[in-house]
């Protein structure tokens, strides 16, 4: 059980781990699970929240989850708990859920990181580490703990022939799935699914890209919120050092935040140079209804429509602030790789 356990897969590409992964059995051990965890520290408590820009204790889960196992937990702490196989406090490691009745029933959720601590928002202090054995809290409160092993566990090589079961060969990003999964670039997730609508983080965008272009940084990443040892940290160095996906002002990266059609184009753009190779290709055909000539990511928009080999992008309406979805990527690379 415990080689099994520490099998899991990410969540990429992911932008796979993660949405986007390579052929090859990509693992998410119960530790990287924590680091991921712990790279959103500080993120303050929301109630009903289930987006880095606030959490309440099982949105928090759920979206550490979805993140790096591509595990999609029940929504509250009560449902969580049903989820999963019981294990011991003796027993206890890394990436388990652990839950307590503060409340009078089962009412937090939190991450087992080691050392009888654990990782959770609460409302007091968001996004913060405690003991399970808090005298004082805690440890009165302490209900017990599952590890979710059956349904992060991939006992097989994921999908490598690009055949999944939620992308039919109607799907206009069908080719383009199919051909970048049997070439490595991308992965999907267990059941044989793509998820073709998911969103696309930065983080993930940066694995994807690295993928195709296999950048090697010259130094660590530096970013506050990417661990040297994260499955992306490299290819987001990689990204940041050629200017392709470079990071905020702050000293954050932003990994987990949602990347927009825009960002997609320009992107695809820096990292393929899409707008020279279409200069003189470009007409009115290509030309969206949302996208004036002033805008600031026109050119690479337009581009990006005019180098589409899948139709995704050939319609009226380009909307620029929308996430980017796993097939909307999957068709502006595959598109970018051949005219390149």
């Amino acid at each position: 059980m415990k080689k099994r356990i520490t099998q899991m897969i990410i969540a990429v590409l992911l932008i796979s781990v993660a949405p986007f992964m390579t052929t090859q059995a990509s693992a998410s051990t119960g530790n990287e699970i924590v680091n991921y965890a712990k790279t959103l520290q500080g993120v303050p408590y929301q109630y009903g929240g289930i987006t880095p820009s606030g959490f309440d204790c099982s949105g928090y889960t759920s979206y550490v989850f979805k993140n790096t196992a591509g595990i999609s937990l029940n929504r509250t702490a009560a449902n969580q708990y049903s989820q999963g196989t019981s294990v011991s406090k003796s027993n206890l490691q890394p990436g388990d859920l652990v839950f307590f009745d503060n409340l009078g029933y089962t009412s937090h959720v939190g991450i087992y990181i080691g050392n009888s601590q654990f990782i959770s928002a609460t409302s007091s202090k968001g996004i913060a580490i405690a003991s399970i054995n808090d005298p004082y809290y805690w440890g009165k409160y302490y209900m017990g703990a599952k590890r979710i092993g059956s349904a992060s566990v991939a006992s097989t090589p994921p999908v490598t022939n690009g055949n999944f079961t939620d992308v039919k060969s109607t799907h206009p990003a069908y080719v383009a799935i199919k051909e970048l999964n049997m070439d490595g670039v991308i992965n999907g997730f267990e059941n044989q699914q793509f998820r073709p609508n998911a969103e696309v983080t930065r983080g993930q965008a940066a694995a994807m890209v690295n993928r195709v272009l296999k950048l090697t940084p010259k130094n660590q990443s530096r970013f506050s919120d990417v661990p040297t040892n994260h499955t992306f940290a490299k290819d987001i160095a990689a990204m940041n050092e050629a200017g392709i996906l470079s990071g905020y002002t702050s000293g954050r990266f932003g990994m987990n935040d949602s990347l927009t059609k825009s960002q997609l184009a320009v992107i695809l753009d820096r990292a393929f140079k899409i707008s020279a190779a279409t200069e003189n290709q470009v007409h009115t055909a290509s030309i969206y209804n949302d996208v004036p000539k002033t805008y600031w990511a026109h050119d690479p928009i337009v581009a990006l429509k005019t180098i589409d080999q899948t139709t995704v992008f050939q319609t009226s309406y380009y909307k620029v602030n929308a996430e980017a979805s796993r097939a909307e990527f999957s068709a502006a690379v595959y598109s970018a790789k051949l005219a390149k």
